[in-house]
């Protein structure tokens, strides 16, 4: 197998693995809400997955040295890619170049959610990671930037769904650095939960899932606003925060379709 192309896979089965992709579902959620035509929504869909896999692929080139000293990290993919740099190099230019053809063939406003998602993604990736505050601050900017493939112009409404969006990648990111704590203090990397603390990040998270839940009711509906302060109330157990992690994601992806399906019945108007 071409190692282009084993790198593209491994980075691609990796992450739906870890349901690190669950962006493109956003996506195409926004994309169905505003009734976009079905050949639209394919289009859209396959650059946002194509997406994902460039900006995800040039994280794993940025922290290739800090995975290849962790224990805890996928040690086949990284050593992989770490005898095949060039291969790496060459496949985020490859797909870089396929994005740029397919927002100037579409249009759309692909290339506005190009710009957007792969530059947060590319600052987070480089730095912004390592910024205590800034990690959340720059999660939540890539909540927006990256399902912004799945709305077109002329579709006003789906910039609630964004912003909704924005709140719930804030809410994940604060759950992310709480189950890193340790590696990325061990590390020296100062993070948002290694310089508050677990509590504090977690009390952050509640915080995000409490104003995500107001959000709801504001711009949507209060029959839906329950379902992120219920994901507040979820207890937390330090030894269990990939179960946390996933109960809270199951309660905003709920209350995510509940929207979807506000937007699309024409709730509001």
């Amino acid at each position: 197998m071409p190692p282009v192309l084993k790198i593209l896979i491994d980075v691609a089965s990796f992450r739906l693995r870890r349901l690190e992709m669950a962006n493109i579902a956003g996506a195409l959620a926004i994309a169905v809400a505003c009734h976009l035509s079905w050949p639209e929504v394919v289009i859209r869909g396959v650059f946002a997955f194509v997406l994902n896999l460039l900006v995800y692929l040039n994280n794993d080139w940025y922290d290739l040295d800090d995975d290849l000293a962790s224990a805890a990290k996928d040690q086949t993919k990284n050593a992989y890619l770490a005898g095949h740099l060039g291969a790496g190099l060459a496949a985020q230019l490859g797909l870089l170049a396929v994005l740029v053809a397919m927002a100037l063939w579409w249009g759309g406003g692909l290339l506005l959610a190009l710009v957007a998602g792969g530059g947060v993604c590319w600052a987070y990736s480089a730095g912004l990671k390592r910024v205590p505050f800034l990690d959340v601050a720059a999660m939540i900017a890539w909540g927006v930037a990256m399902p912004l493939v799945g709305l077109a112009p002329g579709h006003p409404e789906g910039w609630l769904l964004l912003g909704q969006l924005g709140l719930f990648s804030g809410v994940f990111e604060s759950i992310q650095v709480m189950r890193d704590h340790d590696a990325d203090k061990t590390a020296g990397v100062r993070t948002t939960a290694v310089v508050l603390g677990r509590p504090r990040a977690h009390a952050l998270a509640r915080a995000l899932m409490v104003v995500a839940g107001l959000y709801a009711g504001a711009c949507f509906s209060w029959w839906i606003a329950p379902l992120p302060l219920v994901a507040a109330l979820i207890p937390l157990r330090l030894d269990q925060v990939d179960r946390y992690w996933n109960q809270v994601r199951l309660s905003l992806g709920l209350a995510f379709l509940a929207e979807a399906a506000f937007v699309y019945f024409g709730g509001g108007q």
